[in-house]
């Protein structure tokens, strides 16, 4: 009987000592979190520089699709749509366009970062521009800000 007590008790506390050494430490958690802080701060800012080089990619195709849609636009119309026309031209007729077979553009896309294009013609060497304001949504700037345009300064 006493043989019994002692194996029963003894098995109990290897339980409970089983029970214990399962879990984490504060300590461990504490080290497992600032490796992965650590891991993000490192990791996190290249990942967003690829999706901001993602993005002005992005505007660059659409700006050639806009760019093809314009000289479709020119081959039935036989001109270019106006500056106040806009590229709204490109998906509704405009009321004095003859020879107008689109619409050329299911809809009018927005830039990478959600933005509407601007359009001017006659631009400043005689044919068209397209052109994004890039991120910031402003003139000028530098990396994703920069002003993106089919006419290249």
């Amino acid at each position: 009987m006493t043989r019994f007590l002692t194996r029963t008790l003894s098995n109990r506390g290897a339980r409970a000592r089983s029970r214990v050494q399962r879990g984490f430490t504060l300590l461990e958690l504490m080290v497992v979190l600032a490796i992965l802080a650590l891991l993000g701060a490192l990791v996190g800012p290249a990942v967003m520089e690829q999706l901001g080089g993602a993005k002005v990619k992005t505007t660059n195709v659409q700006i050639k699709d806009i760019e093809r849609a314009l000289d479709m636009y020119k081959l039935g119309v036989g001109r270019y749509p106006t500056t106040a026309e806009g590229l709204q031209a490109l998906v509704n007729k405009p009321g004095n366009a003859v020879g107008w077979t689109g619409p050329y553009l299911k809809e009018m896309p927005k830039d990478g970062w959600g933005n509407d294009f601007s359009y001017t013609f006659p631009a400043a060497n005689g044919n068209f521009e397209v052109k994004s304001l890039g991120a910031d949504n402003a003139p000028g700037g530098e990396g994703e800000n920069a002003d993106l345009s089919n006419i290249k300064s």
